[in-house]
């Protein structure tokens, strides 16, 4: 049954909720990230990284958290969906915001996480390079990734 979702900002109070769907995708996407990495970056997120970034979250009628995106500085820092509700559109439908209203057009992807890098190919992104670590210097290859704009956006 698909629910009802609205695309919002989340507030403060939003944050275990962030949290627990940041959590959730990872570990069900990220196989190749140590839980003690896990547990770090989990840290970080509710840190540092949360606020580091214009945030927007899916929310259903209850005001429960189903995914969100982080943007700064025109890149998509951050997407991610809770797994129960994965392939019912809110990824899509949240990168569609930060790139249409915060104008976001560049991303980076774990090499290893081959789900996500496919997600990104079919929304319009290309891979423009590569860095051997992640943004912590750890042994997890980044792909660096632009929106690819067609002619028509060009000249339009």
């Amino acid at each position: 049954m698909r629910r009802h979702m609205t695309v919002q900002t989340p507030g403060l109070r939003d944050y275990p909720e962030l949290a627990r769907v940041w959590e959730a995708s990872v570990r069900a996407t990220h196989d190749f990230l140590p839980d003690s990495y896990i547990c770090l970056l989990r840290e970080l997120l509710l840190s540092q990284y949360l606020d580091a970034v214009m945030l927007i979250c899916c929310k259903d009628t209850r005001q429960r958290v189903h995914g969100f995106a982080g943007v700064a500085g025109g890149r998509v820092e951050m997407l991610f969906i809770d797994p129960e509700m994965r392939g019912q559109g809110l990824g899509s439908r949240l990168l569609r915001v930060a790139i249409d209203e915060l104008h976001a057009e560049q991303l980076d992807v774990n090499e290893q996480n081959a789900q996500a890098l496919g997600f990104y190919l079919r929304q319009g992104f290309e891979v423009v390079g590569r860095s051997e670590t992640d943004g912590m210097g750890q042994p997890y290859p980044l792909l660096h990734m632009r929106l690819i704009r067609t002619q028509s956006a060009r000249t339009g």
